[in-house]
């Protein structure tokens, strides 16, 4: 082999390790920037999830001193409220939060028997504060979610899963909880007036 052909491989051999560098290096910052957007949804969700929870305890005890309300309803609504609280993963988030909603879907239902309590000042402005929370709630989902897909398409997606394999990136689970609002009791439905979206993660180039 002539030394102008060794050149000329060695050229190529060089442009082929760059372009593989380059590519592998696109790659990596663009699953990074996506996990990142993952975890900035999350932590919306969880802000959202605190305040939910800060309020519970509030609207229980302000329906306690109510005679004849089922105080074994309110205990499960603070036992559930306790468990979601703890919740490590999304996986336990989506079970625990869904239980919550179904125990909060039965408290709003009793409320109907108790037309003293729907007209309480203070019942009726935790409720609105709940109200904006599931709103929130459900904006921040949007967001996560988003980011989630996203995510999964590049960890799971030829040629970025081969460095999303290779650095130990993962899929990410969904927000699957859906909203207390499709749940609670027609004339305690929670619902607002109409406001605009959260904005969606921004596109990966």
């Amino acid at each position: 082999m002539t030394n102008a052909s060794s050149d000329r491989l060695l050229v190529a051999l060089v442009g082929l390790i760059t372009v593989c560098g380059i590519a592998i290096a696109v790659a990596y910052n663009r699953l990074i920037r996506r996990r990142n957007l993952v975890a900035e949804g999350k932590s919306g969700i969880d802000v959202q999830l605190k305040r939910r929870h800060d309020l519970i305890p509030r609207l229980v005890s302000c329906v306690q001193g109510y005679a004849g309300f089922e105080q074994s309803l309110l205990a499960d609504i603070s036992r559930l409220r306790e468990n979601a609280d703890q919740a490590a993963s999304m996986t336990a988030v989506n079970e625990r939060e869904t239980a919550l909603n179904r125990g909060l879907s039965s408290f709003f239902a009793r409320v109907e028997a108790y037309p003293d309590l729907k007209a309480n000042a203070l019942f009726a402005d935790l409720t609105q504060q709940l109200v904006a929370t599931e709103n929130a709630l459900q904006y921040a989902r949007r967001y996560y979610n988003g980011a989630v897909r996203d995510l999964n398409i590049a960890v799971e997606s030829f040629p970025s899963n081969l460095v999303a394999s290779l650095f130990g990136f993962r899929t990410a689970d969904y927000f699957q909880v859906e909203s207390l609002a499709e749940r609670a009791a027609p004339a305690v439905r929670l619902t607002s007036a109409e406001t605009s979206p959260l904005p969606q993660p921004p596109a990966g180039p």
